[in-house]
């Protein structure tokens, strides 16, 4: 058994933690891979402001997340092309996306050759962090927690996301 002093002293640890992996993300630290890593849709950041509206700027250029439950495309169920808001790459179809209950759109498998990964480690916390790999927006992270085939579930930002039905 732990004192109240010893879950106190845990937890401010973990605090601390949260607070550094945060700050770490701010100050927009990258590995050697990720710095070196080109994408063949590049814009300005004035650009890419002047393109996507506010909230798809802070998740697809900042690495942000949006609200559960407050994306369209998370109750989306019509047949049809999941794409990025950044550049309009099709990244998952529908017949991949599911109900993980977690207010978010999530699938289990993206298209051939539309997404990318690296290690994310903000908030102290290890992740696989996905992008388009057309222009480097973030869209999400994937988990091993998803249903069959692949086990997986990428769990998406709507907002980093457009929809076309077929």
């Amino acid at each position: 058994m732990y004192s109240r002093r010893q879950l106190l002293l845990a937890s401010g640890g973990l605090g601390v933690a949260v607070l550094a992996g945060g700050l770490i993300k701010q100050l927009n630290m990258v590995t050697e891979a990720e710095a070196a890593e080109t994408f063949d849709v590049t814009h300005t950041d004035a650009e890419w402001r002047s393109l996507l509206t506010a909230e798809q700027y802070n998740i697809l250029r900042e690495a942000g997340t949006e609200r559960p439950y407050t994306s369209a495309l998370n109750d989306e169920h019509r047949a049809g092309t999941f794409a990025c808001a950044g550049c309009a790459l099709a990244l998952f179809s529908s017949t991949t996306k599911f109900d993980s209950h977690t207010g978010w759109p999530s699938f289990w498998q993206p298209l051939d050759n539309a997404v990318a990964s690296h290690t994310d480690t903000s908030y102290g916390v290890v992740r696989k962090e996905i992008h388009c790999r057309r222009c480097g927006g973030h869209q999400g992270h994937v988990f091993h927690d998803g249903p069959a085939p692949t086990g997986l579930r990428y769990c998406m930002n709507g907002a980093a996301m457009t929809f076309t039905a077929a």
